[in-house]
Order: C-alpha cells, then sequence, then structure tokens
C-alpha cells in the first residue's frame, strides 16, 4: 500500500487533474453558454452528489469498522498469549519451561517476523510453526496433582483461543475491498466532479474554489478507504503494541 508521501501526490494528482479538466472545459464550452442548462446540471450534480457521498460514507464506515475488529482482535490475540504464559507456570517440568519459552518466542516473532510481511502484504508464518509446537508440547504433558490439570485446562482454552484470533489475524490480512466497488467508488468520484465542472458559473475564481474543495474532500475520503481497507500494511495499519506488551509481560514474570 500507499505511505503518507504517496497518498499526498495522488491527492494533488486529483485536485490538479480536475481544476485543469474544468479550465479545459471553460475554453471548449464557456460558463456562459451553460447557463442555460444550470436547472439541468444543478438537478443531476444533486442526485449524483447525495447517492456518491452516501456509498462514500458506507465505505468508510465499513472499512473503519473493519480496521477496529482487526485492531481488537490483535489485542485478544495477544492477551491469550500472555494468560497461556501465566497458566503454564502451573505445569509440571520440563513442559513449563519448555511452553513459557514458546511463548515468548511467539511473542517475539510476531513483532519480528509478522509484522513486517504483513506490512508488504504477504502472509504471516513463523507464529504458525510455533503455534504447532505449543499444542505438541501441552498434550504431552502429565499432570498428576488437581491444580495441575486444572493449569493445563484452562492452559488449552487460552491456546484454542489463541489459535482462533491468530486465523482471524490471517484471514484480515489476506481480505481486500472487492474490485467491482473501487470500480463504483472511482466511476462515482469522475461523475461526480465532472458535474461539478460543468456548472456555469457567474465567477470562475468561485467556481474553481468550489470544484476544488470537492476534489479535495473526494481524493482524501478515497485515500483514507484505500489506506484503511487493509488494517495490517500501508500508512494506517494495526501495530504490534499489543505483542510488546505481552512480551514485557512475559518477561517480567
Amino acid at each position: 500500500m500507499l505511505d503518507f508521501f504517496q497518498d499526498s501526490v495522488l491527492v494533488v494528482v486529483t485536485v490538479a487533474a480536475a481544476l485543469l479538466f474544468m479550465a479545459g472545459l471553460n475554453l471548449a464550452w464557456p460558463p456562459q453558454r451553460r447557463r442555460t442548462h444550470n436547472d439541468i446540471i444543478g438537478w443531476q450534480l444533486s442526485v449524483l452528489g447525495t447517492t456518491y457521498a452516501v456509498i462514500l460514507g458506507f465505505m468508510l464506515y465499513t472499512v473503519w469498522t473493519n480496521f477496529g475488529d482487526a485492531d481488537l482482535n490483535v489485542d485478544q490475540e495477544a492477551g491469550a498469549l500472555a494468560n497461556f504464559h501465566a497458566l503454564v507456570g502451573g505445569l509440571p517440568e520440563p513442559q513449563r519451561g519448555q511452553l513459557r519459552e514458546l511463548a515468548r518466542s511467539y511473542a517475539q516473532q510476531a513483532i519480528q517476523s509478522d509484522w513486517p510481511r504483513m506490512r508488504v502484504g504477504q502472509m504471516p508464518e513463523a507464529t504458525l510453526a510455533i503455534n504447532d509446537q505449543m499444542w505438541i508440547t501441552l498434550m504431552a504433558a502429565k499432570p498428576q496433582a488437581a491444580p495441575e490439570v486444572v493449569a493445563q485446562d484452562h492452559a488449552l482454552s487460552e491456546l484454542s483461543t489463541l489459535a482462533k484470533h491468530r486465523r482471524i489475524r490471517v484471514l484480515q490480512n489476506a481480505s481486500r475491498l472487492p474490485g467491482v466497488l473501487w470500480w463504483v467508488l472511482l466511476a462515482g468520484a469522475a461523475l461526480t466532479i465532472i458535474s461539478c465542472c460543468t456548472f456555469g458559473a457567474e465567477s470562475t475564481r468561485l467556481h474553481g474554489v468550489q470544484v476544488f474543495a470537492l476534489s479535495l474532500l473526494i481524493s482524501l475520503c478515497l485515500a483514507a478507504v484505500a489506506d484503511i481497507n487493509r488494517p495490517f500494511n500501508g500508512a494506517v495499519h494495526v501495530s504490534d503494541l499489543a505483542f510488546v506488551r505481552a512480551q514485557q509481560a512475559m518477561q517480567a514474570r
């Protein structure tokens, strides 16, 4: 995905293209000749603008909701890892030491491997092997005392939660806004801006300000949708802070 600088360049290019189109249209079809059609153009712009505003607002709400879900899921995954690390302390050796080391390794690999890979759109793989090893090691434990049996039972529950949230993170990393919706967004943006440019205003300067404001707002919204749409890469992304905190908590024990 694009960074903030590239997003800024695209926004500037979009606004400049809209203003250049308006200037070219004014040369080919002077505003004085278009004023007689302002009632039709205004009605069309009103319908297009309202329809596109609803579509764009819905898209922004959807991608932001998905982004929030991804952020919450990461926090729950890291929380399950920290809980697992604490619970295996009630297991007998050598599984106790092995599982605690695996939990610390999981957090480290999530930070050092999973997040860099997701930042470039790749699938996270390092924590999968560690998660598999956790299952093997935990199932190999043979608790004797009642507290050890309870600890293993609760550790299994937290490990299941950890695996579930990891699978959700992988799916969220791979999810994309369907191409047909991008066509709707881009076509709607072009039609709305073009309709605004065709309005026959008496003041060219005021008309230019209106086209500038509309194209700037639309391009900023589209850039926001594009960035938030992929929660783990791009200028705006879910951070690994939850795992950093979980790692610090495990190191303190």
